[in-house]
């Protein structure tokens, strides 16, 4: 998968430093679940002198059961809110079952499950911030027959910070791709199975 970065008008990308174009790399060479297609998609120019971004859906038995997208942001003269130089912005929906939408629970839990990823992933981050949204659809009239529906919506950024001297951003866009996949259910991947990366129109495996 090969994520181009986007700069802003006038800046062109082969002005985009170093350390933001090994961090694009390496968004590209995240590993994904082969239920994970995942592809570039453009990024806002307005928020940061630099930007990537990818978009993902989560396909079960040929069904869409969550979609999502991340952006990278880096702005090399550091921004006092992202406290770095570098900020993701991830947004991911997924439907649930009707009864979940009321569980008082049902909105720490939504948040646990990016913490919960980017530790598993070792993502370091700080200054995280973000919503948990419950949305329920009843139907009416000529629909009335049709079922409800429910879908939670998680949306977050957070500032990666370095290990080991590398902010490693493949580790970042890994636990996004988790956190697609637990909130559309899917069980974890078990242990000493390794992920590859998904394409679009070229599924992943897994062995």
């Amino acid at each position: 998968m090969v994520v181009g970065p986007e700069t802003r008008p006038g800046e062109g990308a082969a002005a985009s430093p170093l350390e933001f174009q090994e961090a694009v790399r390496e968004m590209g060479e995240a590993r994904m679940r082969p239920e994970v297609l995942c592809e570039p998609m453009p990024a806002p120019q307005r928020i940061a002198p630099y930007a990537a971004a990818l978009s993902a859906d989560v396909t079960v038995d040929g069904v869409d059961v969550s979609t999502g997208r991340i952006i990278l942001l880096h702005d090399p003269a550091g921004n006092d809110s992202w406290d770095g130089t570098f900020r993701c912005v991830a947004y991911s929906r997924a439907e649930i079952d009707l009864d979940m939408i009321t569980d008082p629970a049902l909105a720490e839990v939504g948040w646990s499950w990016l913490t919960e990823a980017l530790a598993a992933h070792g993502a370091a981050y700080a200054s995280a911030s973000g919503t948990v949204t419950r949305v329920a659809t009843d139907s009416f009239g000529a629909m009335a027959e049709d079922s409800g529906t429910a879908q939670i919506e998680i949306r977050a950024s957070w500032t990666p910070q370095l290990v080991d001297g590398d902010l490693d951003i493949g580790r970042h866009v890994e636990a996004w791709g988790e956190l697609l996949c637990t909130a559309a259910g899917l069980p974890p991947v078990p242990e000493g199975v390794t992920a590859m990366p998904s394409r679009r129109g070229r599924r992943g495996s897994s062995h």
